[in-house]
């Protein structure tokens, strides 16, 4: 009987170290959002380079695309894991972001271009800004499990 008990143990032991952690966000979402930053961001730099504008107004869209979302995302998170972040900094970081959407959609409902072109330029900015957000989150998490912060 003792033999017996010794194998279920090992098998269990050997489950519970092969078991990956629910936390930990997965190599295929990691790749999808690191894809999408990549295609999202690309598609619209290329976009801009083969645009028919002029440089400032080229100039305009890239910065907006800069300008987005990286900051309130990581206030946002460091809000809600207890860090601290002023209220100052917080509603800035909101306030940019705003501002950035806003921009975009002003210029875009101003611009002398085709529908097409508007869609292209709202939608790879919408995949780089989502896509942004995913891969800072993604990165936080891994960095987090490897840190052994969260354990099972």
């Amino acid at each position: 009987m003792e033999p017996l008990k010794n194998m279920i143990e090992e098998k269990k032991a050997e489950r519970n170290l092969d078991k990956r952690n629910p936390f930990k966000p997965t190599g295929a979402f990691i790749g999808a959002s690191w894809t999408a930053l990549l295609v999202g961001t690309v598609g619209y730099c290329v976009g801009l380079w083969n645009a028919t504008m002029a440089l400032n107004e080229k100039g305009y869209y890239f910065t907006i695309l800069l300008f987005a979302v990286i900051s309130v995302q990581k206030s946002v998170r460091d809000k809600a894991e207890g860090l601290a972040v002023t209220e100052l900094y917080y509603g800035l970081s909101w306030f940019a972001t705003i501002a950035a959407v806003v921009l975009l959609t002003v210029g875009l409902w101003n611009a002398d271009l085709l529908l097409s072109e508007k869609g292209f330029y709202a939608m790879s900015f919408s995949l780089s800004i989502f896509s942004a957000i995913a891969v800072q989150k993604n990165t936080r998490d891994a960095k987090l499990i490897d840190d052994n912060e969260i354990k099972l």
